[in-house]
């Protein structure tokens, strides 16, 4: 058996992401379609003693039909800097973050002309940091032509890495044709993930952070976490 999972390159993902990679044998950053504004992409959230803020990266002005990989970071202003000190401001005082902060910001600041490449850096900084080893694949160096519409784009990945299982996101019951994975003799799986509830440094606990919101809190420990389901 084995699994493939896929997902465009988030910029500092969530836990939901983190834990389909855990979950495959390998895992494709999908990096040769349509950028989607507002998503998640160029920014993700962060916990903060009000609530949460959004933490982005500016891009350059683009067309709709541009993919992710042709997305320009607009490096015309000290983002890195803004988005390090909001890091520092809101996580200095948890447990772990003199153990991490460091290195996230040395891949942070170093300076990129792509959206996906900078996202792709900090992803495999983070596994790297969580000690996840499934091994990672960029769609665009592995298969010019993926096709259009949910169903081809994945199914073709799949048939390019010889996949007999796809994990899918929960939403992809929504969209995918699962009679064209059966003529393929690939299974689909859709994720089951329950988001763990953990002790954030500010009350009450808010899901759906950044992975270096459990990161910070839990360090080492982060794993473990995202298994089992939170603190038991």
């Amino acid at each position: 058996m084995k699994i493939i999972s896929i997902h465009q390159p988030e910029h500092l993902p969530w836990l939901g992401f983190i834990h389909k990679v855990m979950n495959a044998d390998e895992f494709v950053l999908l990096d040769n379609v349509q950028y989607k504004k507002r998503y998640f992409q160029n920014r993700n959230k962060i916990r903060t003693q009000k609530g949460w803020v959004w933490l982005g990266v500016p891009i350059k002005k683009f067309t709709s039909t541009q993919k992710i990989n042709e997305i320009k970071i607009d490096n015309s202003t000290p983002w890195q800097t803004k988005n390090l000190r909001i890091i520092k401001n809101n996580y200095a005082k948890t447990k772990y973050f003199k153990d991490y902060f460091s290195d996230l910001k040395w891949v942070y600041q170093t300076k990129y002309e792509y959206l996906s490449d900078l996202n792709i850096a900090l992803i495999k900084h983070l596994l790297k940091t969580l000690k996840i080893n499934t091994p990672l694949y960029v769609s665009s160096e592995i298969l010019e032509d993926i096709g259009q519409g949910g169903t081809k784009v994945n199914l073709n990945l799949c048939k390019k890495l010889k996949a007999t299982v796809y994990l899918s996101g929960a939403f992809g019951k929504d969209y995918l044709d699962l009679s064209k994975f059966e003529k393929e003799n690939i299974k689909v799986k859709f994720q089951d993930f329950k988001h763990p509830i953990y002790k954030q440094l500010y009350e009450p606990f808010i899901p759906n952070m950044s992975i270096i919101d459990l990161l910070f809190n839990y360090g080492k420990d982060s794993l473990n976490i995202l298994n089992r389901g939170g603190i038991k």
